[in-house]
């Protein structure tokens, strides 16, 4: 791809600028192995990608610890970004904000990526009924230490965001620079509150997985068992309950068959589809191999048209899902509390 240039965006109101792709590391440890994960990072190095993310999580620490020896010389060139919130352990104060867990677990993946500092830090979810004025303390206190250099949600919905910035401006702690939901052109949803949210408190956002677990690739065909070997195909659960529903893969052939049609990929197309937004400062592309993350560049650059425009929102309705209930079961909606809460 010797014409190829990666595009950089402007991360929310901040000063710095971000590749369009982010390298996505959540398979890296797990379903990636050093090997091939050298390769993904050596093909991102070399079409200008500066933006990587992981979390501490991802197969219990071990994709920070490869991405530490991967950044290895030049971990200087890279925006890292990582993430904590999850359980890590058995200990009731081994997950989620308490100011404790912030500290001990900022310090357990610094030691895993082998540096002194994480450029973003994300709160990975928000908890319901969690005291957010004790992370967002934690937050400023870790920049102003020199731990973090910015902070960043993700998964938190546009009234929590809103509910941020307010305190960030009481407590006098900088705003948080990014915000990462799941959006893609089978879950236009966070067009509603979440994305007009980060443009008005001037947060960047950063989606994950643009091509919907693989569905927007058009592998999976409506009607057919999956593929052995596909995520599907290992009976994902998040994958399951969430994307892998008939009326998408039937959305996913229509745009496959337009895709190939103007020379790219499914997967470039719903990818340069979440670009197109303006509100979006980089995507998330997750790979599992090399192939996967290569395909993602033939969407940096790739104009489309109003009429491309319309024709996904004949699919899929701006602010709509592709099916009703299409949602993530481990995000619930809490408007209306049920089994007694």
């Amino acid at each position: 791809m010797p014409d190829f240039a990666m595009q950089y965006r402007r991360l929310g109101a901040s000063n710095l600028k971000v590749s369009a792709l982010c390298l996505g590391t959540m398979m890296f440890g797990d379903q990636t192995d050093d090997a091939e994960a050298g390769r993904i990072v050596d093909s991102a190095r070399a079409h200008g990608v500066n933006f990587i993310d992981t979390a501490d999580v991802y197969t219990k620490g071990a994709s920070e610890e490869m991405v530490g020896r991967l950044l290895k010389g030049d971990r200087a060139d890279w925006v890292l970004a990582t993430k904590l919130g999850n359980v890590m352990g058995p200990g009731p104060n081994q997950q989620h904000y308490s100011r404790p867990w912030i500290m001990r677990e900022v310090e357990a993946s610094l030691r895993r990526l082998a540096t002194d500092y994480v450029d973003i830090l994300y709160l990975h979810r928000d908890f319901a009924g969690a005291n957010l004025e004790e992370p967002v303390r934690a937050m400023g206190d870790l920049i102003r230490a020199g731990k973090i250099r910015y902070w960043a949600v993700s998964n938190f919905r546009g009234w929590r965001i809103a509910e941020i910035a307010a305190l960030c401006d009481r407590l006098g702690v900088p705003r948080p620079v990014a915000c990462q939901p799941y959006y893609n052109l089978l879950n236009r949803m966070p067009e509603v509150e979440i994305l007009p949210a980060c443009q008005h408190f001037g947060l960047g956002v950063v989606p994950y997985s643009p091509i919907a677990r693989g569905v927007l690739t058009g592998k999976y065909l409506p009607g057919q068992a999956p593929a052995e070997g596909t995520r599907a195909g290992r009976a994902d659960r998040r994958m399951m309950e969430t994307e892998f529903r008939e009326e998408s893969l039937v959305i996913a052939q229509t745009l496959k068959a337009h895709a190939e049609a103007r020379g790219l990929s499914a997967g470039q197309f719903a990818t340069a589809w979440v670009l197109a937004n303006p509100i979006i400062s980089s995507v998330i592309a997750g790979p599992r191999t090399l192939a996967q993350f290569e395909d993602y560049f033939g969407a940096v650059g790739a104009v489309l048209s109003a009429q491309e425009e319309a024709m996904v929102d004949d699919l899929v309705p701006r602010g709509h899902a592709s099916t009703h209930g299409y949602s993530d079961p481990s995000y619930p909606f809490g408007g209306r509390p049920v089994d007694g809460a």
